[in-house]
C-alpha cells in the first residue's frame, strides 16, 4: 500500500521535478549573442557578448598556428563568419559543439600570438563579456614608427637635458652632491653640421574599439569623430615640413590610457595631444576646453613614480626611460621629478593657451583660459600634454558641425596652429625648426654648439668677445642657453 502511494506522489512530482532540473541547467547555461572583433597593428581583441556568465578555457595549438577557445554550457546564437578579419592575425574561424557540453571556437592565425583572456560584468552599455587579446610579439603599435636616425638623435638630445636636469637638482648637502671641482680646460669644437630632426606630435584620438565614448543625441560616437579629426590633424602635421606626427590608434581598437602616453615616449614624442568631445547630462552645453594635468594631478603623478622607482628604472628629463634613480637619495629623487614635472607642465599651459586662442576663432569656447584636471593621459612626467575637447557632442547642433568634415578640418588646422605658434618661437635645438632660426640671420661670424656645462659668460670668455655682443648677435634676451642650440660668435 505504502508503495502505491509512492508511485502516485512519484507521478505527481516528475514533471515539477523535470522543470526544475531543467531550469538548474539553463541557469548555468550562456548564450554568445554576438562576436565584436577589432584589430590594432599590434594586437587584436575578440569579444564574446554573453547572455549569463560562463567559464571559459583558452589555449593555443602549433602547426599551423591556432587558438581554441572553449566556453563551458555555452552555445552559439551569431554568425561567427561576418567578423572582419582584415588586419588582423586570424585567417578564419571554425565554431562547434565541444565534446562533453559546451562550445568551442577555433581561430586560425596567420601569425603566432601571445593570447590572454579575461572576463567582463554587465555595465550600462554590455552585458556579460569574454575578451579574447591576441597580442603580436615584436610588432609596433604605431603604423608609422619614428625612424631610427631621427631616434638616435632625439636620445642624444634627452641625454643632454637629462644631464642639465640633474646638474640643476644637485642639492647642498645631499649624498648625490659632489663636491666642486677645477673644470678641466675644454677645447672649443666647431658647431658640427645641424642634424635638423622633426619635431615629433604624438596625437591620441580618445576611446575607440568597445569603449564608443560619448554618444550624441543623433547617434554620433565620439570614437569615431575624434578619430577624423585626429587623422586630419596628422595630415597637417606631416605635410609641414619639420614636423611628423604619430597617431597613437589610427582605426577602431582600443589603447590603454597607461599605453597611450608610453607609445608617445617610445616614439620619442615632443608633444602629446589627446582629441576628445565633451558631453554632459543636458543638451544646452557647446564650446571647445583645453586641459592640461592640474597641479594636484602632478603632484600625485610625482608620488607614484617616486613609488614606482623602488622596483624598476624610472624616467627623469627624457622619454627614453634610461635612466635610473636607485642610486639617488630620496630628495634628489622628488627635486629631479619635480623640475622634469615642473617644465613639463609650464610648457603644457603655454601651448594650450595658443591652441585655446586658434580654436577659438572657429568655435565658441566653453571655458575661456586652460582648464587643469588630473586626467590620466595627460600623467606623464617628461612629455608637454594637452586635451582637447572640441566641442559637446550631447548638444545636437554642435554634433551636426562634429560630423561635418569642413569644421573637423578646422578644429585641427586650429589645434596645430597653436602647436606650430609654439615650436616656432621655442624650436627644440636638434630640430630643423631650429636650424631654419638660426640660418635666417646673416652669418656674424663663426658658430658654436652649446656643450653640457657651457654657459653663456664662459662661451663668452673662450671666444674673446663681450657677452653683450653675443647676446645681440643671436637675439638673446637674457643668459638662458640650451644644449645643443648653435650661437655665432661676433668678430671681436
Amino acid at each position: 500500500m505504502p508503495s502505491k502511494h509512492m508511485a502516485c506522489l512519484g507521478r505527481l512530482l516528475m514533471p515539477g521535478l523535470v522543470a526544475l532540473l531543467a531550469g538548474m541547467s539553463s541557469a548555468h547555461a550562456a548564450t554568445v549573442e554576438s562576436m565584436r572583433l577589432w584589430a590594432a597593428p599590434d594586437h587584436a581583441r575578440l569579444v564574446f557578448d554573453l547572455s549569463g556568465a560562463t567559464n571559459a578555457n583558452v589555449f593555443s595549438l602549433a602547426n599551423p598556428d591556432r587558438l581554441v577557445i572553449d566556453l563551458d554550457e555555452s552555445r552559439l546564437d551569431t554568425d561567427a563568419s561576418t567578423l572582419p578579419l582584415e588586419g588582423s592575425a586570424i585567417e578564419a574561424v571554425r565554431t562547434g559543439a565541444r565534446d562533453g557540453g559546451g562550445l568551442r571556437v577555433v581561430l586560425e592565425l596567420n601569425r603566432s600570438v601571445e593570447p590572454r583572456h579575461f572576463v567582463l560584468p554587465p555595465n550600462d552599455q554590455y552585458g556579460h563579456r569574454l575578451v579574447v587579446d591576441l597580442e603580436y610579439p615584436g610588432e609596433s603599435a604605431v603604423e608609422n614608427p619614428i625612424d631610427p636616425i631621427e631616434a638616435m638623435i632625439r636620445d642624444q638630445e634627452m641625454l643632454a637635458q637629462r644631464s642639465n636636469t640633474q646638474a640643476q637638482a644637485q642639492v647642498p648637502g645631499s649624498e648625490a652632491s659632489p663636491a666642486p671641482a677645477t673644470p678641466a680646460p675644454v677645447e672649443v669644437q666647431p658647431a658640427q653640421p645641424h642634424p635638423q630632426r622633426d619635431i615629433i606630435i604624438a596625437i591620441d584620438p580618445g576611446h575607440g574599439g568597445e569603449d564608443p565614448g560619448a554618444i550624441g543625441p543623433g547617434g554620433t560616437r565620439e570614437k569615431d569623430v575624434v578619430l577624423d579629426i585626429a587623422r586630419k590633424l596628422a595630415a597637417d602635421v606631416n605635410g609641414t615640413p619639420g614636423f611628423k606626427a604619430v597617431l597613437i590608434r589610427d582605426g577602431d581598437y582600443y589603447v590603454g590610457l597607461r599605453q597611450r602616453t608610453q607609445l608617445a615616449r617610445e616614439q620619442k614624442a615632443d608633444f602629446f595631444v589627446s582629441v576628445h568631445a565633451d558631453a554632459f547630462s543636458s543638451p544646452r552645453p557647446e564650446g571647445s576646453s583645453v586641459y592640461a594635468l592640474s597641479q594636484r594631478g602632478a603632484t600625485s603623478e610625482t608620488a607614484q613614480w617616486l613609488a614606482d622607482s623602488e622596483n624598476r628604472a624610472d624616467l627623469i628629463g627624457g622619454v627614453d626611460g634610461n635612466l635610473s634613480l636607485r642610486d639617488k637619495d630620496q630628495v634628489l629623487r622628488g627635486v629631479l621629478l619635480d623640475l622634469t614635472m615642473t617644465a613639463t607642465l609650464n610648457d603644457s599651459l603655454s601651448i594650450g593657451g595658443q591652441v585655446l586662442e586658434q580654436l577659438g576663432r572657429i568655435n565658441r569656447l566653453h571655458k575661456s583660459r586652460v582648464e587643469q584636471a588630473g586626467f590620466m593621459v595627460l600623467k606623464s612626467p617628461d612629455i608637454p600634454s594637452l586635451l582637447v575637447e572640441v566641442g559637446f557632442i550631447s548638444n545636437p547642433s554642435e554634433e551636426r558641425r562634429l560630423r561635418d568634415p569642413v569644421h573637423q578640418q578646422g578644429l585641427a588646422d586650429a589645434i596645430f596652429g597653436g602647436l606650430r605658434a609654439h615650436f616656432e618661437r621655442n624650436p627644440p635645438p636638434a630640430s630643423r625648426l631650429a636650424w631654419q632660426r638660426d640660418h635666417q640671420r646673416q652669418p656674424t661670424g663663426n658658430e658654436y654648439r652649446i656643450q653640457s656645462g657651457d654657459t653663456l659668460s664662459s662661451i663668452a670668455v673662450r671666444h674673446g668677445v663681450p657677452v653683450g655682443q653675443l647676446r645681440q648677435a643671436n637675439d638673446l634676451n637674457g643668459d638662458v642657453i640650451r644644449v645643443g642650440q648653435v650661437l655665432r660668435i661676433p668678430n671681436s
